[in-house]
């Protein structure tokens, strides 16, 4: 049986293969004590957007994490509604997250989805002259296909790819794989669906952890790029995440659950 990677390479930086999502965090004195421990229990991807608790979470970790210590990669994303991509509106929000997060560059940012109206070429450009400017370090793509990647690859460096999937919502099982030969980190949100999936409950009675753990020991077994980003404001709930880490599923238990 081979062990599964605990770390991967990600935006230069060797991280922990459990991040965090932060997409309900808000700016409170508690939330940035929270930050702060939870890359010293380890974490080393934290996942925010611009949109995110109407900018909040992105304010968050800039007063909790600026400067980003090392061993640490804070990611975020623009563009998520309808024009937002056009570059005009994507430039402003890059602009807005670099002061939120109080960082003269960005080390990952991600693309939050390609919309019809703007075509992936031009919202990339945009990113690209930021790249170019050092305002941003590696680039990102959310909710997309394979052709969508190749297409994006041809004006950017492509680092990571953030799409939903999970024990029950595998539907870019193809980009898993695509990500995994050409070597681009995967990073699944929502990874905690279908903890009620047959089977899993008693995977994780016999071993004396929790479904969760196993759900993310699963996404970790899956593939050695994946990176899984559960949320949670709770520090009991991250070191939880953190130890799925610690847990190598046999083959019959993977494709009990597969």
């Amino acid at each position: 049986m081979v062990n599964t990677p605990r770390t991967l390479g990600l935006a230069g930086t060797e991280v922990g293969r459990i991040g965090l999502g932060t997409n309900r965090l808000a700016d409170s004195p508690g939330n940035v004590e929270f930050v702060r421990q939870a890359v010293a229990a380890g974490v080393g991807l934290i996942d925010t957007a611009h949109l995110y608790t109407g900018g909040q979470s992105e304010a968050t970790l800039g007063d909790a994490l600026s400067p980003v210590p090392d061993g640490c990669v804070v990611a975020t994303k623009g563009g998520w509604n309808p024009g937002e991509g056009r570059p005009e509106v994507l430039r402003a929000q890059i602009e807005e997250s670099l002061r939120r997060l109080q960082a003269r560059t960005i080390q990952l940012y991600y693309l939050h989805r390609v919309h019809p109206d703007t075509p992936i070429e031009e919202s990339l450009g945009t990113i690209a002259e930021c790249v170019d400017a050092g305002q941003i370090q590696h680039v990102g793509l959310s909710e997309v296909g394979i052709e969508q990647i190749e297409r994006g690859r041809q004006i950017v460096t492509v680092a990571a790819v953030q799409n939903r999937y999970n024990l029950d919502e595998r539907g870019w099982d193809d980009v898993v794989d695509y990500c995994e030969r050409e070597g681009i980190v995967f990073v699944p949100f929502f990874p905690l669906r279908g903890l009620g999936r047959p089977g899993l409950a008693g995977i994780a009675e016999r071993r004396g952890v929790t479904p969760a753990q196993i759900a993310l020991a699963w996404l970790l077994k899956r593939s050695p790029v994946m990176l899984p980003i559960p949320g949670t404001l709770s520090l009991e709930h991250l070191k939880q995440n953190l130890g799925a880490l610690e847990i190598e599923l046999a083959d019959e238990e993977f494709e009990t659950l597969g």
